[in-house]
């Protein structure tokens, strides 16, 4: 086992974080680590962030590569890789523990030293696994994922699949997140029946989906947590009963409300309405069908900010998930203390329903107006949950995968460590989702066939390669 240091003081690494006057940034994470692999330089990436060089290892096993011919334009942190053709690990030191945002960066380009099917490998990350049987796909992505930090490192695995294959990586970013980021308890709509879900931020998240709905892309730049959100066009499926809004006014961030961290400026200022043009209110609604995997429970994130109503009062809505009423009469003007273009998200967690699909729709209730709006939505998150086996990504444990792997051919492995895997998450499952929800709930109770939702409840930098 080889230790490599990265010699950067803490100090040196918070100095490259962003101006407030340029990115509109007021969080500074305690752990903040940015890691160009491949390339034992620095590189700053299009947010204007230094990722720091990735000293090569003298293992014969680990290489750099370096793109013959990068894509124009393409920042310089997708143009190096370092790859490996044995398991290899990155260790970061922390001193803030709770939820860290850990990004991966790929981009799988063509190289002399191997061919692209070969290929293949998993990412472990604090014993999770967050990618299984992972070729790098086309182009450059990015993999987000949320991961609970309890002790002094998070240890990241890449596995190549067997000895033929190679594992690669173009970049890390690791960061410690907001408090108020990922909450301890959510509500858990499925089955018929509402429970309490308990320890969410002890759970892996990847994140699937995040839309600025009826806005354009918000590039990482201006994003206080360096996010990317898309435009929701593809995911809508009739923008024909929508209306796009857009404010160039102040978004009344509230004390012991939603943070800027929470959701961006950018994304707040723009929404999708329904609204009523006459004396009779519209039978009409908004609906996004977004793609998700089958085998997984999600956390939908949905944010809300009265951008469009004229005065307080006016807003009241249904919202459906997967064609259930979650949230019914729902009113901005009260959660949000009577305060127009105040921002509000509201946490739900779907049970997998086995269609590969997850269907959002906002519509007007009961209590919507005529002449005003009813129904808005500003943005969508949709993050993967791990399953029982713990992985995000698979049926296989992390354990297993590292125990395994040197006998060359885990394929013949899977029946037997999916069942201990299973056996091992059986206890997990069964805290998370056996609590009955109490009957005080602090916001609208739903009706009695419906669902209750609850409001928004280094010194050094250390690479470690075995």
């Amino acid at each position: 086992m080889a230790l490599l240091l990265l010699s950067v003081v803490l100090i040196g690494v918070l100095s490259t974080l962003p101006s407030p006057s340029l990115s509109l940034s007021r969080f500074s994470p305690v752990d903040y680590f940015l890691v160009n692999c491949g390339s034992p330089s620095d590189s700053l990436d299009q947010a204007n962030r230094l990722f720091l060089g990735d000293p090569k290892s003298s293992s014969p096993w680990f290489f750099h590569l370096v793109d013959p011919n990068p894509v124009p334009g393409a920042p310089d942190i997708y143009r190096t890789a370092s790859a490996f053709s044995k398991p290899y690990k990155y260790v970061f030191p922390v001193r803030d523990r709770g939820t860290h945002v850990l990004r991966l960066h790929f981009n799988r380009f063509r190289s002399s030293a191997f061919d692209r099917s070969d290929v293949e490998f998993h990412v472990l990350i604090d014993g999770f696994v967050v990618l299984s049987n992972f070729t790098g796909g086309h182009g450059a992505a990015i993999k987000e994922f949320f991961i609970w930090v309890d002790k002094d490192e998070v240890v990241v695995h890449f596995l190549p699949t067997t000895r033929t294959k190679i594992g690669f990586v173009n970049a890390i970013e690791l960061l410690s997140s907001p408090k108020d980021l990922i909450p301890d308890v959510a509500h858990f709509v499925g089955n018929g029946e509402v429970v309490d879900f308990e320890g969410l931020n002890h759970q892996a998240l990847e994140v699937a989906h995040r839309l600025n709905v009826g806005g354009p892309k918000i590039t990482p730049f201006n994003d206080s947590l360096w996010r990317t959100w898309v435009p929701d066009d593809e995911f809508l499926l009739s923008s024909s009963e929508s209306e796009m809004v857009y404010s160039t006014g102040r978004i009344q961030y509230r004390e012991g409300g939603v943070s800027r961290e929470v959701g961006p400026d950018n994304m707040y200022s723009s929404a999708r309405v329904i609204r009523s043009v006459n004396q009779s209110v519209s039978n009409i609604s908004m609906t996004w069908v977004l793609p998700v995997v089958r085998g997984h429970d999600y956390l939908v994130r949905l944010h809300f900010c009265d951008i469009a109503s004229i005065s307080l009062g006016l807003i009241y809505f249904n919202v459906y998930l997967n064609g259930v009423l979650v949230y019914e009469n729902l009113d901005l003007t009260r959660i949000v203390n009577e305060v127009l273009a105040s921002p509000y998200y509201v946490d739900f967690i779907v049970e997998d329903n086995g269609l590969q699909i997850m269907n959002v729709s906002i519509g007007p209730s009961n209590y919507s107006l005529p002449h005003a709006v009813d129904g808005i939505l500003n943005g969508i998150e949709v993050m993967k949950l791990n399953n029982s086996m713990g992985s995000l990504d698979g049926e296989v444990c992390a354990g297993f995968l590292l125990r395994s792997w040197p006998r060359g051919n885990i394929g013949l492995l899977v029946p037997l460590i999916a069942l201990m895997c299973l056996l091992l998450g059986i206890s997990l499952v069964k805290h998370m989702r056996a609590i009955q929800v109490s009957s005080t709930v602090a916001w609208t109770k739903l009706p009695t066939d419906g669902k209750e939702v609850f409001e928004k409840q280094a010194a050094s930098q250390i690479a470690e390669k075995i």
